[in-house]
């Protein structure tokens, strides 16, 4: 388990390394280079690893770094077992943030729905009309043109049209929650949405920011359809 492996890893290569190393030659220079181009994809690499924030212990990683280099007895982990801890630290700290993802979501909604304005839907839906326009509604065959803007439940966004084109789709190639939104709003509509993780990406991790079970706020201003003026 992820606890018990925990308690082997390295914590502190003790003396740290030195950085101002003089380069003699230039297999030297090279060696620096090798290490310049791998630091730097270790960097954004380290990122990805769920629990990192801004105070990185780099004295671990570079210890495993120089103890694998080395080839050194001492070693805490072999390359195999390195692997399965990897594997298993990242699995379980991904079940972590979805079941935390999908409690905080369904605590928010739980709590949103009473809000006034807010309309539920049988499926789970739920949205706010900003602006209700006069055109007709889309349908399952359609295209339509909408701008929007994505946020997760926290304010952050991660996506928006705003600035750019509009974006053009039909109804069939979005996530659920866009499906069925979208065919409520008339043309010329602006509503504000807020899609529980089952009419969203369910359990998938859509991106770094839009982690599993997680609940998206979008909101959306349906501009036309396709074909029509």
């Amino acid at each position: 388990m992820v606890m018990v492996a925990i308690g082997m890893i390295v914590t502190s290569c003790g003396k740290g390394v030195n950085t101002n190393v003089n380069l003699k030659t230039d297999v030297d220079s090279a060696l620096y280079a090798i290490g310049v181009m791998n630091g730097a994809s270790f960097r954004e690499g380290v990122k990805t690893l769920p629990g990192v924030g801004d105070d990185v212990n780099y004295d671990a990683l570079l210890a495993g770094f120089a103890a694998a280099m080395k080839d050194e007895a001492s070693v805490k982990m072999a390359p195999e077992f390195a692997q399965m801890f990897i594997q298993t630290f990242v699995t379980e700290a991904e079940m972590r943030d979805a079941e935390k993802g999908r409690a905080e979501g369904e605590a928010f909604l739980a709590e949103n729905k009473t809000k006034a304005g807010v309309i539920t839907t049988e499926s789970g839906l739920q949205y706010k009309v900003i602006t209700e326009g006069t055109g007709r509604k889309p349908t399952m065959e359609d295209r339509v043109i909408v701008h929007y803007t994505g946020r997760l439940l926290d304010g952050t966004e991660f996506e928006s049209s705003l600035g750019g084109e509009p974006a053009i789709f039909g109804l069939m190639q979005v996530i659920r929650g866009w499906t069925e939104g979208l065919q409520i709003m008339p043309v010329g509509s602006k509503y504000m949405f807020w899609i529980p993780s089952d009419l969203a990406y369910g359990a998938q991790q859509a991106s770094q920011l839009i982690k599993a079970n997680s609940t998206l706020v979008f909101e959306l201003e349906l501009l036309g359809i396709e074909g029509e003026d």
